[in-house]
């Protein structure tokens, strides 16, 4: 019986133009996603924030999109143990 994979997520970012055009994006999503197989997790959707600072989160669209998407599911599981007991 195999075991059951854990979901994740990833996040890619360069923050400039030329990065964006090189490898960097296509480099950084092969080796997230062969971390993720390693570790037998499942990317369930992937981000991209190409030509933006890493500075901080404001105008990482996809960032902050992702930040919304991990607080939902935590919320989605809280509510499921609150619901069950």
């Amino acid at each position: 019986m195999s075991k059951k994979k854990q979901k994740c997520y990833i996040y890619m970012r360069v923050s400039t133009a030329m990065q964006v055009e090189g490898y960097s994006l296509e480099a950084q999503k092969e080796r997230l996603n062969k971390f993720a197989d390693f570790q037998n997790l499942e990317v369930v959707r992937e981000y991209c924030d190409a030509g933006k600072s890493g500075k901080n989160i404001t105008g990482r669209p996809e960032f902050a999109q992702m930040l919304q998407d991990v607080a939902a599911v935590i919320f989605a599981v809280c509510q499921a143990g609150a619901d069950a007991s």
